[in-house]
């Protein structure tokens, strides 16, 4: 059975796409990783904290007959607030428009346009999916402190800004309308495979599924990790 509470924060996924919601998997032409999707989990790196508002917004209420006859619901403007334990440098640069120049970054006129997954699971042990096909990324502060006999650290924080993905047929509801944001729970009745979700989310994409490394959970347990022994590779 797939559940609506989840638990914890397993990675967080991102990648980049063109201007025509195409993702872009050379990462000499600005891509992420190697194959233009990333995964952050490597030495030290890892996502701390995704928050998530603006899902909906609480509708305006409309009066007839001295009674509320109905309720008007605008746009969804979903943002992620995002911190991560460490980024590479590389991605980081990238998702948030810095640009090379003489040696060091500066930022860019374009921001790029950035697709974002947000994996958890539920207590039943399925996997819980935040999914956002098209957004732009600021680095809005950075803090920096003195260490003294405790060290003290600054990780990196971002604001991610949801929009509408760019191909009309992404993220398109039952009556036609496009939404910012997606859900998808492998316990879910209409779960069809990670290939399809990650094609979706990230501009088309059809290369390895980065997850492979990972199993579903089992029950209320976290995930384990498959490098460790007597463990199955998911099925998608």
């Amino acid at each position: 059975m797939a559940g609506m509470s989840f638990k914890g924060i397993d990675f967080v996924m991102g990648a980049i796409t063109d201007d025509k919601g195409v993702l872009i998997a050379d990462p000499d032409k600005g891509g992420l990783g190697q194959k233009g999707i990333a995964l952050w989990d490597g030495d030290g790196d890892g996502a701390t904290t995704a928050n998530i508002t603006a899902l909906e917004e609480a509708g305006q209420q409309q009066y007839a007959n001295n009674k509320v006859k109905r309720i008007n619901h605008g746009i969804p403007t979903p943002q992620v607030a995002l911190t991560m334990l460490d980024i590479p440098y590389e991605d980081a640069s990238k998702m948030v428009g810095y640009e090379t120049v003489n040696g060091g970054r500066v930022l860019g006129s374009k921001k790029p346009h950035v697709a974002l997954l947000i994996a958890s699971h539920d207590f039943d042990g399925n996997w819980f999916f935040d999914c956002f096909a098209n957004g732009e990324m600021i680095i809005p502060t950075r803090n920096h402190g003195t260490s003294n006999k405790n060290e003290t650290d600054s990780n990196a924080t971002f604001t991610y800004q949801a929009m509408a993905p760019i191909p009309n047929n992404v993220f398109v509801n039952s009556d036609g309308s496009q939404q910012a944001y997606k859900a998808y729970n492998t316990g879910d009745s209409s779960w069809t495979s990670y290939e399809a979700m990650l094609k979706e989310v990230f501009g088309g994409y059809s290369g390895d599924n980065p997850m492979a490394s990972y199993i579903p959970a089992s029950g209320t347990s976290s995930f384990t990790n498959t490098n460790q022994s007597n463990v199955n590779k998911p099925t998608a």
